[in-house]
């Protein structure tokens, strides 16, 4: 269920209105009766920027891979490598 906040009543309760929706998950900010701002706790940043970091690594490896001139790889060898990345994206 998504937490959904409006900006007045983070203007009227100030950060603890933000720190006890936090609780439940992200928090979705209502302007103007319209979605406008997502609040994600350090924790839920940490985990998201930490799986596009490694998209972008794994991206970046099989770019550079596959500018280099060699034999090419099977399915079965492609397979295990992404297998293996991403097994290092829930550390």
């Amino acid at each position: 269920m998504e937490t959904v906040i409006s900006a007045q009543e983070i203007k009227r309760r100030g950060i603890s209105a933000v720190d006890q929706a936090l609780k439940k998950g992200p928090v979705h900010v209502i302007q103007r009766n319209r979605p406008r701002y997502v609040i994600l706790s350090e924790e839920s940043f940490q985990q998201l920027t930490t799986g596009v970091e490694a998209r972008a690594r794994l991206w970046n490896r099989l770019l550079e891979e596959d500018s280099a001139p060699s034999k090419p790889r099977s399915r079965s060898e492609l397979d295990r490598e992404l297998q293996a990345e991403r097994e290092g994206w829930n550390d």
